[in-house]
């Protein structure tokens, strides 16, 4: 039997991250090929962006996907680059009734389009745009619960569907821009120690698949409003958790943090696996 695949959380960091070589970018070339070694090539990705929220979830079921450079203030060179992959309108049917089951109304739009946190990171899983994806909308009101119970839902598609949020672990851009730290280029300047206990925090909860308080987050992690000011880059994560938790309060597999880097001494880039595919994967980035 194949390993089943891991629902990931990948944090995609700035645009640039398309084009500029990185520790973070050199681990998202690697995760492609290890997923696709472990779990098999996956039929289509769905995946929930920090980038495209809405008052609701919405499914896109079209049948292929432009790029867009949803950004602005950068190289013109950036605005040239295209992901336009498949879609799988099949699967987003599929996720739709899924959620429906579990009693979560999610209207399927036939449009497509892929914003910034989801093409700059499957650029680099898989370069050719040869894997279809479904973007899910982040619900803008939807509590940490709502989305790992979403995620839940998600279980029930088939073993070779990939689930992923994108966003990023911390996310305080006032922090960057206000001290100067951009400007002076100060990408790997050592960490903030609010941003390295925040990142503790939750290394430590989710290895425990300690569900309930990563979903009270907000109160139980050190720094958590001053790592994200607003949440939309790491509500995503939930998403992904929930595809591959059991139920809360019985977790035979926690979470496996796959990649840890931060820059500028307070943007943390770090990337999870979640279920019984996650330690596989894991395996395989180390050996690979």
């Amino acid at each position: 039997m194949a390993t089943p695949l891991a629902p990931l959380y990948i944090s995609h960091g700035s645009p640039m991250i398309a084009m500029e070589p990185s520790p973070t970018q050199k681990f998202l070339k690697a995760l492609g090929p290890a997923i696709d070694a472990v779990g098999g090539r996956p039929r289509a990705v769905l995946v929930m962006s920090a980038h495209t929220m809405a008052g609701s979830a919405v499914l896109l079921g079209a049948n292929r996907h432009h790029t867009i450079h949803d950004f602005g203030g950068f190289p013109p060179a950036l605005y040239e680059l295209r992901y336009d992959a498949p879609g799988e309108p099949a699967v987003a049917q599929l996720a739709q009734a899924c959620l429906a089951q579990a009693g979560f109304e999610v209207p399927l739009l036939h449009k497509g389009g892929l914003d910034h946190g989801i093409w700059t990171a499957l650029m680099h899983l898989w370069p050719q745009a040869d894997v279809p994806v479904v973007p899910m909308s982040l619900p803008a009101s939807a509590s940490p619960e709502a989305l790992w119970r979403m995620g839940q839902a998600l279980k029930g598609l088939p073993p070779d569907v990939q689930v992923i949020g994108t966003g990023s672990l911390t996310h305080n851009l006032r922090r960057v821009f206000g001290s100067g730290r951009l400007q002076a280029g100060l990408v790997d300047m050592p960490e903030d120690p609010e941003s390295a206990a925040f990142r503790q925090w939750v290394l430590q909860h989710a290895t425990a698949g300690d569900w309930p308080a990563l979903w009270d987050y907000r109160r139980q992690a050190p720094y958590a409003v001053e790592m994200h000011p607003t949440d939309e880059h790491w509500r995503p994560y939930y998403l992904a958790a929930g595809a591959g938790a059991s139920q809360a309060g019985r977790e035979p597999h926690g979470a496996v943090r796959l990649h840890e880097a931060v820059e500028f001494g307070c943007l943390a880039l770090d990337a999870y696996a979640f279920g019984p595919g996650a330690a596989p994967l894991a395996q395989a980035l180390a050996t690979g």
